[in-house]
């Protein structure tokens, strides 16, 4: 059943009060901010100081924008303990909403703080509508569904629960099991995923492995030293994830690759020399590897049509760039698809300036047709770009742009101008020191020099400085 297109709201991430201010001024609708003892993202994250976060706070309800707070860990009974006392402060505040996984936190703040609405975490894994309609009688305002779910199958929870307010993910980073259930980082490194301090051990580098065939059948459980001698067979880093991705144990656009059929092969992490670890693949792949991240931006319009009401970006450690080009392009792509536009194939060309692990649609669309993904793909690599620079001051009488670089460039490059109003490009035709003198080009970063504003842009706005590759 499509419902009537509606706007849906425009969910970003904000580890500090640039990327909140970054993320409003690119079109998000709300943002979502994490209390660092309680919430899944420890390190990277201002807002655990109260002063910053009644400042963001502020600033939000002064912009007619929404900021949630994220409470969404499965605590030990330590932090029950503190869970109250700690909140107290920042629940003074008033937040939108807090966004909340465990139960027992949940009856706390019901308890405490009845006023305030909750968000289900995606952290809870909800997959299917029996679980909303539970959750829905327990009080809770929003469900933050599963990011393993088809856009049929998300349909089918709208169906079946129209009156409940639904989120779901449609970019940024994917985990390696059911959304923060991965045990590696605790295995490895004794911090728990599900404490907030995860060390992301999916996306480390590995190397990859061929056991002797006459030992296959005498390797010991992980960890442990294999019988056999492996044989090398490279570094699994950035550049060769890309052999691999298929096999993780998610649908990325076709069926999985076996590596080396029923061989048996095994990982060895770069700073743990020695220890081999076996790998198992059954029919759908294998589970241990890192993930492409998400982007499932050409999927708004139906998420529009099937009436979610809230789309979100993951990313609350990445960059106030990072924030602005998604916001900048999932704002596009629901105002295109509310408006009844078809969906604008420039978008995915613009995403994957982004530092990402490759693209996946994740699981909404478990087959494409290689047409179909030679389509994506084409406009993808046709429009990648690279953050070379930021605006950071405007010399109005020369009419050139202070500009703090952060990647190479030089005359001759075809940069676009990054703006909350709109982007501009430019053919650049010179750069200027501090001290008046032309280069031909900057290495890198660490500089600030000077660069003429393309026509239409906005000297008064923030500015983004990419370079088409």
């Amino acid at each position: 059943m499509l419902h009537t297109p509606r706007r849906p709201e425009l969910l970003a991430p904000a580890g500090t009060l640039d990327m909140m201010r970054t993320a409003f001024a690119y079109g998000a609708d709300a943002v979502y901010a994490g209390q660092p003892r309680y919430s899944l993202r420890v390190r990277n994250n201002s807002f655990g100081q109260l002063d910053t976060l009644a400042a963001g706070m502020a600033e939000a309800r002064a912009a007619g924008k929404l900021f949630y707070l994220v409470a969404n860990i499965y605590p030990h009974n330590a932090k029950i303990r503190s869970f109250a006392e700690d909140m107290a402060p920042v629940m003074e505040l008033k937040p939108d909403a807090l966004i909340m996984a465990d139960p027992g936190l949940m009856m706390m703040v019901r308890e405490r703080w009845p006023e305030t609405d909750i968000h289900l975490s995606v952290q809870a894994n909800t997959t299917n509508y029996a679980s909303v309609r539970f959750w829905q009688s327990a009080g809770i305002k929003r469900i933050i569904l599963s990011r393993e779910l088809s856009l049929d199958e998300v349909a089918e929870i709208r169906d079946a629960c129209p009156d409940m307010e639904l989120e779901v993910f449609v970019h940024g980073a994917l985990c390696i099991a059911y959304s923060g259930r991965c045990l590696l980082s605790g295995y490895f490194n004794h911090r728990d995923p599900n404490q907030g301090s995860c060390t992301n051990s999916c996306r480390w580098d590995y190397k990859l492995h061929a056991a002797d065939e006459n030992a296959a059948g005498d390797v010991q459980a992980c960890g442990d030293t294999p019988i056999g001698n492996p044989k090398d067979s490279g570094a699994v880093g950035t550049a060769t994830r890309s052999r691999l991705d298929t096999a993780q144990g998610l649908a990325l656009g076709g069926g999985p690759r076996h590596i080396g059929g029923s061989k048996v092969w095994l990982l060895e992490e770069g700073t743990r020399p020695g220890e081999l670890m076996p790998i198992e693949e059954d029919e759908h792949g294998t589970y241990i590897l890192n993930s492409r991240d998400l982007r499932a931006i050409e999927h708004v319009q139906r998420l529009v049509e099937i009436g979610v009401d809230s789309l979100k970006i993951e990313g609350r450690t990445k960059s106030p760039y990072y924030v602005a080009r998604a916001s900048q392009g999932y704002r596009r792509a629901i105002d295109d698809a509310v408006a009844g536009r078809p969906f604008d194939l420039r978008l995915l060309g613009e995403l994957e300036g982004l530092a990402s692990r490759g693209y996946t649609d994740g699981f909404y669309q478990r087959h494409h047709t290689p047409e179909h993904q030679n389509y994506l793909r084409g406009h993808s690599e046709s429009g990648r770009s690279l953050l070379v620079a930021e605006m950071v001051g405007y010399d109005a009488a020369r009419g050139l742009a202070e500009v703090e670089v952060k990647n190479g460039f030089g005359v001759g490059d075809r940069l676009e101008f990054v703006q909350p109003g709109g982007n501009h490009e430019l053919k650049l035709d010179r750069i200027l020191t501090a001290d008046g003198s032309t280069v031909e080009r900057i290495p890198g970063s660490g500089r600030r020099v000077w660069l003429p504003l393309p026509a239409g842009a906005d000297p008064a706005r923030p500015c983004f400085i990419a370079r088409f590759l």
